[in-house]
């Protein structure tokens, strides 16, 4: 049976196309909040925008669901005297997609439309012919006949520069588009708040599903909002690499690949008493799983909580994607049902007052 619904698939469509860069993802989480209000108890928001609701509320023994709710983009850096923008990175955005890619300048009066201009292969000989992109040399043109034009369109140094390509499906198998990392991980934990109301599920603990903001730039959101709840227990979703598409070496970067399930992933940050947890669950329930291995840290919001307020027991879920940091990103839909369904059932295992110690003293 479909996990997903058409009002789910019809959220996500709004909330995957709407933009929320890092640092600026409010209209995101409004949606997002929007959504998971009929299925939570509270909602709250904090001074940076991360977002939660909150699921059986005023226990002392807590525990966080996450995905993270922002995206990559670009900032305008400079305008030349001709009115052309370059630009500097929010986020891991990569310049080696951009030229001829379609953007979204967002300025004081409005969202101008722009593209990322490239030389003409005609006008690229001798040694520039092994011209490459680079930070340095992509530019935005907004059809603008100089700098003051650009001014007057209501571009700044700073204005957010976003892509606009939006989800679609392909073979009625894959969700293809921009920003799956990781606002879809902020959808499964909707989902998961959706069906613990629709199954009627009485949890023994008081539950937060934090929508985190600031991920893409050093896991600010989380180390923020882990400050306030203090949480004895956190399972954090993201994106992780399919590593069968081409040019990828597997004895590198490991063996994940789209359609198999979600991977979960051994890690220092991650604690191994609610990893062997989650295994069980998705064992017990049927739920196929891949697993990975990541050195020192994952680079995910999991390090985050695993290493604040003294300690936090920390595992990570992960969404394996293709084309990561591209306006392509692809996910398999079962995978997506997987992610959701497995955060479930771990959640369903875990006891009020659960001790993660290793052993006792």
């Amino acid at each position: 049976m479909s996990i997903l619904t058409k009002s789910s698939e019809s959220f996500l469509h709004q909330y995957l196309n709407n933009a929320s860069p890092t640092g600026f993802e409010s209209a995101g989480q409004q949606r997002w909040i929007e959504y998971v209000r009929p299925f939570v108890d509270e909602i709250g928001l904090d001074t940076y925008g991360t977002a939660y609701g909150v699921i059986n509320p005023g226990r002392d023994y807590r525990v966080v669901i996450e995905g993270h709710a922002d995206e990559i983009s670009w900032f305008v850096n400079y305008i030349t005297d001709s009115g052309y923008l370059y630009v500097v990175r929010n986020g891991g955005s990569d310049h080696m997609i951009a030229p001829s890619k379609r953007v979204n300048v967002h300025g004081d009066k409005g969202v101008i439309r722009g593209v990322f201009g490239w030389p003409a292969i005609h006008t690229r000989r001798g040694d520039d012919a092994k011209l490459q992109p680079k930070i340095e040399n992509i530019f935005i043109d907004v059809g603008a006949k100089d700098k003051d034009e650009v001014l007057e369109m209501g571009i700044h140094v700073g204005s957010v520069i976003t892509y606009p390509d939006e989800l679609e499906v392909m073979n009625d198998r894959y969700y293809c588009g921009r920003a799956l990392d990781n606002r879809m991980g902020g959808f499964c934990i909707a989902e998961v708040a959706r069906l613990l109301r629709e199954r009627e599920i009485e949890l023994p603990y008081t539950l937060y599903i934090v929508n985190s903001v600031q991920e893409e730039v050093g896991l600010r959101g989380a180390q923020m909002i882990t400050d306030r709840i203090k949480p004895q227990v956190a399972i954090v979703t993201d994106v992780t690499h399919d590593t069968n598409t081409p040019m990828l070496d597997k004895k590198k970067v490991g063996d994940v690949k789209t359609g198999k399930g979600p991977s979960v992933t051994t890690a220092p940050a991650v604690h191994n008493k609610l990893l062997n947890l989650i295994i069980d669950a998705a064992k017990e329930n049927g739920i196929d799983f891949q697993r990975e291995a990541s050195s020192r840290a994952t680079g995910t919001d999991t390090d985050a909580f695993a290493y604040s307020n003294g300690g936090v027991a920390s595992a990570l879920i992960s969404l394996p994607l293709k084309y990561m940091h591209t306006t392509v990103e692809m996910a398999a839909k079962s995978d997506v049902e997987g992610v959701i369904e497995l955060i479930l059932q771990s959640l369903l295992k875990i006891d009020d007052g659960m001790s993660f110690n290793y052993f006792e003293v």
